[in-house]
């Protein structure tokens, strides 16, 4: 018996386990290859013992949220996958929160919405979870976690868990102390937000109108979100249209004619056609405006 055998014998107490799982069943761009190891979270306890068993095992570990804003490998992704399903949610007074890292961004904040509380519009269309929101400061129409976010509860390579302050996050445009690789090794179980209350027919009216404005802009079918970061002095969308790849195509993978910043999965598309999109559109904006794109959506498993 391997040490994944093992591992994976272990970890059926904390969730349910399957073997070579299509990781394209479980992301918004539709594309991905196989986890050796596939395991359903369902509680914030669950997902604690999860990490904590891979990591005395010493078998990489990705935590899954939503599967949006990821492209997985076509060879998949080595070690164990955690589906993070851990949706538990608290109220500490009328306005402030704790939400497990598996929640639903856009759902809580179309809930809060509707019970008049504010500091959450722009995340009524989000694709993502609470866990990757903290990581990546998830945000749109000039708002951010950031606004609200309090503290998260974080569990580090020894097991340990306790809650840091938001302030010690390093919270910026699209990022964190975790996507600079800060830290290392640390997995997100639950996070405190505070709102504030307001009105809420207003409240739902601005979120009726970026929901329309996510419609209007934005296209359907599947993707992981826009890809590449906005740089200072222009938006990446007018860089990639501006060399000439609105449209452009890599077997079923195409960057999208209504936003050139999202590519989308038309049919069967690969990682490496995505990818080869992405690099292409690196090139070209590059060569012609000295600018270094950044990506937003994270490359992971075995490229």
């Amino acid at each position: 018996m391997t040490v994944l055998d093992r591992l994976a014998t272990e970890l059926a107490a904390f969730g349910e386990v399957r073997r070579g799982e299509p990781m394209s069943r479980h992301t918004t761009f539709g594309i991905g290859g196989p986890a050796d190891v596939f395991v359903i979270i369902r509680g914030i306890d669950e997902l604690a013992g999860a990490v904590g068993a891979a990591r005395q095992a010493e078998v990489d570990v990705f935590v899954l949220g939503s599967g949006s804003n990821i492209l997985v490998a076509d060879a998949g992704i080595r070690g164990v996958v955690l589906d993070n399903r851990a949706r538990a949610e608290t109220e500490h007074g009328a306005t402030r929160f704790r939400v497990a890292s598996g929640a639903s961004l856009a759902a809580f904040a179309r809930r809060m919405c509707r019970r008049g509380l504010d500091g959450l519009v722009w995340a009524v269309g989000i694709p993502g979870t609470f866990g990757g929101a903290v990581v990546y400061n998830a945000g749109a129409y000039g708002g951010c976690l950031a606004d609200v976010l309090q503290r998260v509860r974080l569990q580090d390579a020894s097991g340990y868990n306790g809650w840091v302050e938001a302030k010690e996050l390093g919270l910026v445009y699209r990022g964190s102390i975790f996507t600079r690789g800060l830290l290392a090794g640390r997995t997100v179980l639950e996070c405190e937000v505070a709102l504030t209350a307001g009105d809420a027919a207003e409240i739902m009216d601005r979120v009726a109108a970026l929901d329309q404005k996510r419609l209007a802009a934005q296209p359907r079918g599947r993707n992981a979100g826009s890809m590449f970061k906005n740089p200072p002095r222009s938006p990446a969308w007018k860089l990639i249209e501006a060399v000439g790849m609105r449209g452009a195509r890599r077997g079923d993978a195409a960057i999208s004619d209504l936003h050139c910043n999202f590519f989308v999965n038309e049919d069967s598309a690969r990682a490496t056609d995505v990818a080869a999109l992405v690099a292409e559109a690196e090139r070209r904006v590059k060569q012609q405006f000295g600018i270094v794109l950044e990506r937003e959506v994270a490359f992971v498993g075995a490229w």
